[in-house]
């Protein structure tokens, strides 16, 4: 994947993380009524525990799946940068010190999202299924797949880009020879 696409790819994640909890209440108030007529048929979640927060923590640390979501803060801020840039060209000295110091300023955000995805996955993981995923990521073929799984990833992510560019391309040809057989010429 370039730099470009993941920037790109991140800050759409932001701009959803963004949009999400609108969403959410909008849909909440819109569900409201209905949800009031009957009851809930689904039963609550156990609470999460301390326990399961800390293996939690700790499998988020060991397999560094915290350290994914770091570039959310500059690619939030660099995606901000450039919309500026766009219509303020001649302010790019000053949009590039801003940017400097908002990523230091928001740095300490990122336990946020530690916090965030320690939770999350806390709420997914018993107690007993976080310590043997932890088991497991201390072996040696748990660790080795801690350090070929991006790896892997990123190579599939390219075959997949070059893939779909092909594929583009025999659809365009293929669209191209079915509407010139119709008398249309596409530009």
């Amino acid at each position: 994947m370039s730099l470009r696409h993941f920037a790109t790819v991140l800050g759409a994640a932001a701009l959803l993380g963004a949009m999400l909890p609108v969403t959410s209440m909008a849909q909440q108030q819109r569900q409201a009524p209905a949800a009031q007529q009957r009851p809930a048929a689904a039963p609550a979640q156990p609470p999460v525990t301390p326990a399961q927060l800390l293996l939690a923590k700790e499998l988020i640390d060991l397999k560094g799946a915290a350290a994914a979501y770091d570039p959310l803060v500059n690619g939030v801020i660099q995606y901000h940068r450039n919309f500026f840039m766009q219509t303020n060209p001649n302010l790019a000295r000053d949009l590039d010190a801003v940017a400097q110091k908002l990523a230091a300023d928001f740095a300490p955000r990122k336990v946020e999202m530690q916090q965030e995805l320690t939770r999350i996955y806390a709420a997914h993981f018993t107690e007993q299924e976080l310590k043997e995923a932890l088991a497991f990521f201390k072996t040696p073929l748990g660790r080795k797949l801690i350090s070929e799984e991006p790896k892997a990833l990123e190579e599939s992510m390219k075959a997949a880009d070059d893939w779909s560019r092909r594929l583009a391309a025999e659809v365009d040809a293929k669209f191209r020879a079915e509407m010139q057989k119709r008398g249309h010429n596409l530009i």
